[in-house]
C-alpha cells in the first residue's frame, strides 16, 4: 500500500469498518480533487471484489456499457446481456460475483455514484433493492459509494426519504488537508519548505492533494504560484471553470455567487449577495447556496450578537479566492506578474486576508495551543459601526469557562511589531466590543502571527496569548 498522508481520523474509521461484525454501507463525500478515490483505493487496496466508476455526463447506455466492461475485467465468466441491461440486472451480477468470492470481507466500491443516477434510469431503486433485500442481511459486505457532488450525496443518499432512509451506516466527509498534512505531503515529495513557504502555498492552493501534487519542490513557493497560475501552460490557470462545471449541471449561477463573494472578504448577507451576483431570490438560489456550502466552497455564519436573519455567506475556498483575485483578469502575456509584484499592496492585502482564512480553517489547532481543546466554544466574527468608523474582529472564540479570546491574525515576513498606534486601535476595538456586546466575560487578546511578536512594551502589556504559524503544524 502506498503511503497515505495524514487522514488519521478517516483511517481510524476505516479500521473500524474493516473489523465490523455487520455489513457496512459507507458514503464518502467531499469536493472534487480532495483525494476521496485515492484514500479508498489505498486503504482497501487488494480487498475489492468489485469496483467501478461512473462516467461524467454520460447517457444511460454508456453507463451500462461501462458497467459491463468493468464486470468483464473482474469476472471473465460474465456474459453480456442480450436483451438490454437494467440496473436490477447489473446488481444481480454483482451479487453473483460477491457470492463466489472467498474473501472474508466483500468490498464493493462504486465511485462517482451521482453520475450513475441518470434521468429515469432506475439506478437508485436498484441500489435500494440491492442493499435492503440482500447486502444488509449479511455480515460480510462493505459497500463503499463515493461522489464529488456533495449536495447530491447528501440529498439523494444521506437524507434519502425513500427506501434508503437511514441505510448508510458510516459517513466519511473528506476535507482538504490541514496545513500540517500539507507539510507532510510536500515533505513526502522531497520538499524542504519552512512553515512560511508552506503557508504561502496553502493560501493560494488550499489543502487540495491534486493541486499540491503539481508543486515543484525544487522551486520556492513564489515560483510555484507563478508557474501554476500565470505561465501559459500553468496547471491551475484553467481549473476554475472546469472545477465548477464538473460539480454542477448548470454552474453559471454558482460561479456568479462565488465571484460576488470574492469581492467582500467578510461576506455578504443574502440580499446583498443576490443583488451583487444578479441571481433570482428564490428556492433555486437557496439550493445553489446549499450546494456550495456542502461542497466546502462557502460558509454561512452569524456575526457575534447578530440574529439568524443577519447571516453572512463567505467564500472560504483558497483556490477560488486566489484565482478570482489575481488570475481571471490577468493578461495571458503577463507570466511574470507574481514574481515581479511580490511586494505590491494588493498582494500584501490578499496575504493578510488569506492568512486570516487559514487561521479560521485551523480553529482546533488554535484551541489546542491555548489549552482549551476540552472547553466548549463558539467561534464568530464581530463588526459594528461607531459614528463614521467601522470596527471589526475577524475571530472571536467564545468559551464556556467565562473567557472570550479576541484574535488578531497578522501575516508578515518577520516578527510582528505592535506599535503605539496599533495598540491604541486594538484597545479601542476591544472597548467598543465590550460596550456593544454587553458581555460580562473576561476578554483575552490573542495574536496569531507568522513569526511571533517583537518584544516591546506593547507586546507585553496587553497580549494575553501569542500563537505562531508553526503552532498550527500539529496532528489532531
Amino acid at each position: 500500500m502506498k503511503t497515505i498522508i495524514g487522514r488519521n481520523p478517516e483511517l481510524r474509521q476505516i479500521d473500524a469498518i474493516k473489523t465490523s461484525t455487520k455489513s457496512e454501507f459507507v458514503a464518502v463525500y467531499g469536493r472534487r480533487r480532495v483525494g476521496k478515490t485515492y484514500l479508498i483505493r489505498q486503504a482497501f487496496e487488494k480487498e475489492f471484489v468489485f469496483q467501478i466508476s461512473g462516467l461524467a455526463n454520460a447517457k444511460l447506455q454508456w453507463q451500462f456499457n461501462n458497467f459491463e466492461n468493468a464486470m468483464l475485467k473482474q469476472n471473465p465468466k460474465y456474459e453480456k446481456s442480450k436483451n438490454g441491461l437494467t440496473w436490477l440486472d447489473a446488481f444481480e451480477a454483482i451479487i453473483k460475483l460477491v457470492e463466489a468470492s472467498k474473501k472474508p470481507k466483500k468490498v464493493i466500491f462504486i465511485d462517482e455514484l451521482p453520475w450513475f443516477d441518470t434521468p429515469n434510469s432506475g439506478f437508485m431503486a436498484a441500489l435500494e433493492h440491492f442493499w435492503n433485500s440482500w447486502a444488509s442481511a449479511r455480515t460480510d459486505i462493505i459497500l463503499i459509494v463515493c461522489g464529488s457532488a456533495a449536495s447530491w450525496m447528501i440529498k439523494k443518499l444521506l437524507n434519502n426519504k425513500g427506501g434508503l432512509h437511514n441505510r448508510v451506516t458510516k459517513r466519511i466527509k473528506l476535507e482538504p488537508f490541514s496545513i500540517y498534512e500539507t507539510d507532510l505531503f510536500l515533505k513526502n515529495k522531497g520538499g524542504a519548505f519552512e512553515p512560511y513557504q508552506v503557508a504561502q502555498i496553502y493560501m493560494a492552493l488550499g489543502g487540495i492533494p491534486f493541486y499540491l501534487e503539481m508543486i515543484d519542490v525544487g522551486k520556492s513557493a513564489t515560483q510555484n504560484i507563478s508557474m501554476l497560475f500565470f505561465e501559459a501552460e500553468g496547471g491551475l490557470k484553467t481549473e476554475f471553470n472546469m472545477l465548477y462545471d464538473s460539480l454542477f449541471k448548470k454552474a453559471k449561477d454558482h460561479i456568479a455567487i462565488i465571484e460576488a463573494l470574492s469581492t467582500k472578504t467578510k461576506g455578504l448577507n443574502r440580499a446583498e449577495l443576490i443583488k451583487t451576483a444578479k441571481v433570482n431570490n428564490g428556492g433555486g438560489t437557496t439550493n445553489i447556496l446549499d450546494e456550495l456550502e456542502q461542497c466546502g466552497f462557502i460558509r454561512k455564519y452569524n456575526a457575534f450578537g447578530k440574529t439568524q436573519r443577519n447571516q453572512l455567506y463567505q467564500l472560504v475556498d483558497f483556490y477560488s479566492l486566489f484565482y478570482l483575485k489575481f488570475v481571471k483578469n490577468t493578461s495571458s502575456m503577463d507570466d511574470t506578474i507574481w514574481l515581479s509584484g511580490i511586494d505590491n499592496p494588493e498582494i500584501r492585502a490578499w496575504s493578510g486576508y488569506a492568512f486570516e482564512m487559514l487561521c479560521l480553517h485551523h480553529i482546533k489547532e488554535i484551541k489546542h495551543k491555548l489549552g482549551i481543546s476540552g472547553v466548549a466554544t463558539n467561534t464568530a466574527s464581530w463588526y459594528a459601526t461607531v459614528g463614521k468608523k467601522k470596527a471589526q474582529i475577524d475571530l472571536l472564540i467564545d468559551r464556556r469557562d467565562g473567557i472570550i479570546n479576541i484574535c488578531e491574525m497578522k501575516f508578515s515576513i518577520n516578527e510582528f511589531t505592535i506599535t503605539k498606534k496599533y495598540a491604541e486601535e486594538i484597545r479601542n476595538k476591544i472597548a467598543q466590543f465590550k460596550e456593544q456586546s454587553k458581555t460580562k466575560k473576561s476578554l483575552f487578546f490573542t495574536m496569531v502571527t507568522t513569526y511571533g511578536l517583537a518584544k516591546n512594551e506593547y507586546a507585553g502589556s496587553f497580549v494575553q496569548n501569542s500563537i505562531v504559524l508553526k503552532d498550527l503544524f500539529i496532528a489532531l
